[in-house]
């Protein structure tokens, strides 16, 4: 094998991350740096890639040089930085980071690509579990790591010759590059862009895999896996696999999922419909790697959950139920409440929109979906967008999205994450989940303990 450079530009985010460690692990030299480790943040993540061998340097440029062979940079990171200005300088190969992820999938045996607008962190998640419980000698990369066991993407290291499961996301167009041997497309709604511009994505990707698995409660889904003779999973009739639902909460999930003329028991440790359907996509393709049933169900059974995925930060003295959450678009913010409303007399939701782009794109399918998903019990609060640095316009807030749902909801606004907390504080009742959702910033795990400790 020849040995490589890499330089991985925003090397904190959750799907560079783990690229980053892979590569390391499969003895490349790895350096790498991140606007949000310039500022004080990520140190968490910033340790554990400094023990694993990694280089960190400002994101100043200086660090590139001529030593590099292969300089990947994340789509959250603009166009014209000092580092890939300096890259190309240089003439060194610059790689948009789901290139490089499309190559680890595409030269595996077998390559797994996970891919729609919602759950694909939990279902890699799931699958990474079950492999590594099992001991699946498999790579596995995924946006979220698994919960108590780290802040950034999900990790496990396996050798180039054998499985990799990667999510493969629609956010940046590269969908395009993923030849899976097994390709699995969850769902596909409007997210990042109009369905009318996610569809040739989607049927590219599907008519790229080897076997397809689609989820059957999903119209744009199941019209794929039509055309291209895929096997249906989900509650509907039509499923080739079929979920029947037990129990959606209010603290597990369980169903019985019906696969080849055998019944599997689905009994999961998070709540919600999406999390059943999440478990039952990722026990087909457990199976499909090798894993027997008899395992899926077990394993399945004690999942500890992904990070930021309903994930339970703690109860507070009163009997307060906090829990912190990635939603940041229609259908994650559905899934999130109506989870949390399965399993609370009363709601209070703090939502902080991940980018300016993401808010005006969101605008007016969030005036229409927020009052429809609330009860008249229920309480909802737009934090200020993230802004995560660099050049964009900054020409929206989220006191406009506030002022934009109707007075009788008395929507709440936080100008930061304190005033979110006080605002939390001066709504939360006993028996309450307060709900802590967004995007991308490293800060709102924070957030939610510090609503929980002032609870």
């Amino acid at each position: 094998m020849t040995t490589l450079r890499y330089h991985f530009s925003g090397i904190a985010g959750a799907g560079m991350g783990p690229l980053a460690c892979l590569m390391r692990a499969r003895g490349h030299a790895v350096q790498g740096s991140d606007r949000a480790f310039d500022l004080g943040k990520n140190q968490e993540i910033a340790a554990s890639l400094r023990r694993l061998g990694i280089e960190l340097a400002r994101q100043d440029g200086t660090a590139v040089t001529a030593a590099i062979d292969r300089f990947v940079y994340s789509a959250a990171v603009e166009a014209d930085t000092p580092e890939l200005r300096a890259a190309r300088a240089l003439g060194i190969a610059c790689l948009p980071r789901p290139q490089l992820l499309a190559e680890v999938v595409n030269t595996a045996s077998p390559g797994v690509a996970i891919a729609g607008t919602s759950g694909k962190s939990t279902i890699v998640g799931m699958i990474g579990w079950l492999l590594r419980e099992r001991g699946v000698q498999a790579t596995v990369l995924g946006g979220a790591d698994f919960a108590g066991e780290g802040a950034g993407g999900c990790f496990v290291a396996g050798s180039a010759e054998g499985p990799a499961v990667a999510e493969a996301c629609e956010s940046d167009g590269t969908l395009v590059g993923y030849h899976p041997a097994i390709g699995l497309i969850h769902n596909v709604t409007r997210d990042h862009d109009e369905l009318g511009a996610l569809r040739p994505q989607f049927t590219a990707f599907a008519r790229n895999c080897g076997r397809l698995l689609v989820g059957a409660d999903c119209p744009e889904a199941t019209a794929l896996g039509r055309r291209f003779k895929a096997a249906a999973y989900g509650v509907s009739p039509d499923a080739d696999a079929r979920l029947r639902v037990t129990s959606v909460g209010p603290r597990r999930a369980r169903g019985v999922l019906r696969h080849e003329g055998r019944d599997l028991t689905l009994d999961i440790p998070q709540p919600g419909l999406h999390n059943l359907l999440n478990a039952t996509a990722a026990a087909l393709v457990a199976l499909e790697l090798g894993v027997d049933a008899n395992t899926v169900v077990t394993l399945l059974a004690r999942f500890p959950g992904v990070a930021r995925r309903f994930e339970v930060v703690g109860t507070a003295p009163r009997d307060i139920h906090v829990v912190d959450d990635y939603a940041h678009n229609g259908e994650k913010l559905r899934a999130a409440i109506t989870t949390a409303q399965a399993g609370a007399a009363r709601v209070v939701a703090v939502f902080q929109p991940h980018g300016f782009g993401p808010a005006r794109f969101l605008r007016h399918e969030l005036r229409a979906l927020i009052p429809t998903l609330l009860r008249p019990q229920d309480r909802f609060c737009y934090a200020e967008i993230f802004y995560a640095g660099g050049t964009v316009a900054k020409d929206m807030s989220s006191r406009v999205l506030a002022d934009d749902l109707p007075e009788a909801l008395k929507c709440g606004y936080a100008r930061d994450h304190e005033a979110a907390r006080q605002w939390v504080v001066s709504e939360a009742q006993p028996g309450d989940t307060v709900l802590i959702m967004g995007a991308r910033d490293p800060d709102l795990p924070r957030l939610a303990r510090a609503v929980l400790s002032s609870l």
